[in-house]
């Protein structure tokens, strides 16, 4: 398993009138956290659009547990359980010191620019196997 973490602050324009963030804010935050993750391991999205690959979000979960507010200091940890194949799959808490607010999945596919199904990068496959034999 590889784990990143990942601190952000909750703005003012991320809340509701009553401080409290809004449910759509998290998927962006779950994007920050696989961004994180993926540079982390050597793999900016940035090159990897560069290569010619894109990761579309085929299906998202997210179950919320406790509300996060205006200027609470976040916790984004992302964790890739199994090795990418033709599908990369990623779960997220967001935690408020030791409190868990809200858990969540995406799933990812890889594509290349036609929009067609493709496997990962070779370099890519080979870091993951390297870094899922330290776990």
């Amino acid at each position: 398993m590889i784990e990143s973490h990942t601190l952000i602050t909750v703005r003012y324009a991320e809340t509701d009138m009553m401080g409290i963030v809004y449910h759509g804010n998290y998927l962006p935050w779950f994007e920050v956290g696989r961004t994180t993750l993926l540079k982390e391991c050597g793999f900016p999205y940035r090159d990897l659009e560069a290569q010619g690959y894109m990761l579309p979000v085929i299906e998202v979960g997210v179950k919320y547990q406790r509300p996060a507010r205006y200027d609470d200091e976040l916790t984004i940890i992302t964790r890739l359980k199994e090795r990418p194949a033709l599908r990369i799959h990623l779960e997220y808490e967001v935690r408020r010191g030791e409190e868990l607010l809200v858990t969540g999945f995406t799933t990812h596919a890889f594509i290349n620019k036609s929009g067609e199904p493709v496997r990962p990068p070779a370099a890519l496959t080979a870091r993951m196997k390297e870094l899922f034999a330290k776990t």
